[in-house]
């Protein structure tokens, strides 16, 4: 195991003990001309405090000093974090979600899928028989479908919506989990969960993976200042969006921040957003809800003008992604001929990907060791793997890991990211 890694947790372990406390939890509800999202009381499973207040975050020279590296003993390791997934998909998509679903699969780890409600009825019953009949799913009943489907569309804050309704079922039913890992149905990951848990274990449990900057540039006059309705919140189905006549001065209460759709935000953070509590994620929420593109700006928003977690961002989506130049709008599709750039970015997810396209079974080849209609094997697989066996069809510890070449890569890419050159410098600028 990489020693940085290890003495950046030790520091932290020993800085303070987390206490378990329980929380009322709120879901969302939709909803009205004006799009006002409103949240509603949940009761949370209790969950850790972070490894890593504010009050006593590293300083920069203070990451990954070499002069301080030690061992790390292995009774001061916490269990293996558990990762809590949103898979969301649009009407196609089915088939594709399911295999993402396999490749992301760990007992240890929660999962929420989504069909959005465009979808064919036929195509969401499908999935949810899949996830029904599955016998792991099963076994473990850690995955959940979203059964009521929501309207989602990429402009306009349903799809921020959705997430927030994901991470609350999460929540409520979810036990306990240290990160909230938003996909779409068009990603893959470029690791097995193993390599994750293992490479996860050693950071603060606060720690929240956005790529953030508070340079909207062009997006301010485009997508801040323009006051948008989106039909999709209270029709009964998709509709184009809807723009008014008044343009909006910018808010003077908050600083708008923007970024990538896609990230992986810790528990006392999604906890915030849906509780609430100095009502700063329900102000942005509302402002957000007439807003172009609030998937790109609204987590972002409410992190760095929230005084406990601004100092807890990694400047990073974790994805790697080939833009179309210019004007870097949209992601290009991968194939195989984007392989080597794929692996040598270290990122731990990759998007987007055609369905059945050749990428994603060299992926599952030389990445993931995944059989065809299996799911990953990990250390808690202890059957055969002869003659093309399942061994993940005899189930051992769960908590055991056994990482492959995938750990040290996102090793390098986390190392990276958490240097005193990147990591205190792209906080929230």
């Amino acid at each position: 195991m990489n020693k940085r890694l290890k003495s950046f947790f030790l520091r932290t372990h020993q800085a303070m003990e987390y206490p378990r406390w329980i929380l009322p939890l709120a879901i969302f509800s939709t909803l009205s001309l004006l799009l006002v999202l409103s949240l509603t009381t949940l009761t949370s499973p209790a969950f850790p405090f972070s490894l890593l207040p504010p009050s006593l975050s590293l300083s920069p020279a203070a990451v990954f000093v070499e002069s301080n590296l030690h061992p790390l003993p292995a009774s001061l390791l916490p269990p293996p974090p558990r990762l809590a997934y949103l898979v969301s998909g649009s009407a196609g998509d089915g088939p594709m979600l399911k295999r993402t679903l396999l490749a992301l699969y760990h007992p240890h780890n929660r999962y929420v899928v989504h069909l959005e409600a465009d979808s064919p009825l036929q195509e969401r019953l499908d999935l949810e028989s899949f996830v029904k009949n599955n016998t792991l799913f099963g076994k473990f009943g850690n995955v959940a479908m979203i059964k009521k489907a929501n309207i989602v569309t990429y402009r306009g804050p349903t799809m921020v919506a959705n997430t927030l309704h994901a991470a609350a079922v999460l929540l409520r039913t979810g036990g306990e989990w240290d990160w909230f890992i938003n996909l779409s149905a068009k990603d893959y990951p470029l690791v097995t969960q193993d390599d994750l848990l293992h490479t996860f274990s050693y950071l603060p449990r606060d720690l929240n993976f956005l790529d953030h900057t508070s340079d909207i540039g062009w997006k301010e006059n485009q997508r801040a200042k323009p006051v948008i309705v989106d039909p999709g919140l209270y029709m009964a189905k998709k509709a184009d969006i809807l723009r008014v006549t008044q343009r909006r001065s910018l808010p003077t209460a908050f600083k708008l921040f923007g970024g990538s759709a896609w990230m992986a935000l810790s528990r006392p953070f999604i906890d915030y957003c849906i509780w609430g509590w100095d009502n700063l994620p329900r102000t942005v929420l509302m402002y957000y809800a007439n807003f172009m593109s609030s998937p790109e700006g609204y987590f972002h928003t409410v992190i760095c003008n929230a005084e406990e977690f601004r100092n807890t961002t990694v400047n990073s989506d974790l994805h790697f992604i080939s833009w179309d130049n210019p004007p870097k709008q949209h992601p290009l599709y991968l194939t195989v001929d984007n392989m080597t750039k794929m692996v040598d970015s270290n990122a731990p997810f990759a998007r987007k990907f055609r369905m059945n396209d050749l990428v994603l079974d060299q992926i599952d080849s030389e990445l993931l060791f995944r059989g065809k209609d299996m799911v990953v094997p990990g250390g808690w697989c202890i059957g055969s793997r002869e003659n093309g066996i399942d061994p993940c069809a005899v189930v051992g510890n769960i908590t055991v890991i056994r990482p492959t070449a995938g750990a040290k890569r996102l090793e390098n890419l986390i190392s990276s990211l958490l240097s005193s050159e990147k990591f205190r410098p792209r906080q929230c600028k």
